[in-house]
């Protein structure tokens, strides 16, 4: 009785690992191996970004052309957003109370002495998106910030730091707090 209770379960275990060892997930349509996960959508609030609006938007879609683990989306009316994005008169910066979620500032003293709204507001995200900067860098560095020079215009994350948000977000895709920082963290540039 118990050989065959044991050879029993030892046959239904050998089924059910089927899938797991062809790459396919158990009870999964066929070719969902291939299916990337969903990306984890963030939303944002530039209701306070004031002449700075447009400039966090392509910021916003900088980013969702350039990775697929998190996607921004403007909050919809009465939604809290993972994002505040707000304008004053300071130096651009960021706090990150967890991956995904915090305020930015878009400070209009770096506009004033000549830096790219839409590079500010690109790297700023970067910081929500879990990026640290990376001072001194080139131009081809968006998490380079203030150090690429007031003729820096770029606002596209390159490789690396596409492939770091990716890192971040890939396997927290759907799982809102699959990754938290454990502290706020303010960011200025």
């Amino acid at each position: 009785m118990h050989v065959r209770t044991l050879t029993g379960h030892l046959a239904v275990a050998a089924l059910l690992s089927l899938p797991v060892l062809s790459g396919e997930a158990a009870g999964s349509p066929p070719g969902a191996a291939n299916t990337p996960a969903a990306a984890r959508v963030l939303t944002y609030d530039a209701s306070g970004s004031a002449e700075f609006r447009s400039a966090v938007d392509r910021g916003a879609a900088i980013w969702n052309e350039s990775v697929e683990g998190a996607e921004l989306r403007p909050a919809t009316a009465g939604q809290r957003a993972n994002i505040r994005v707000l304008a004053d008169d300071g130096w651009p910066r960021a706090l990150t109370t967890s991956l995904g979620n915090g305020t930015v500032w878009i400070g209009r003293q770096a506009v004033d002495e000549g830096y790219d709204t839409v590079r500010i507001s690109s790297h700023e995200l970067g910081h929500i998106l879990g990026l640290p900067d990376r001072k001194p860098g080139p131009c081809s560095s968006l998490m380079s910030g203030s150090s690429a020079g007031t003729a820096c215009t770029n606002p596209y994350p390159d490789a690396a730091e596409k492939a770091e948000v990716e890192g971040n977000f890939g396997e927290a895709a759907g799982a809102p707090s699959a990754v938290a920082v454990p502290a706020p963290v303010l960011v200025e540039d």
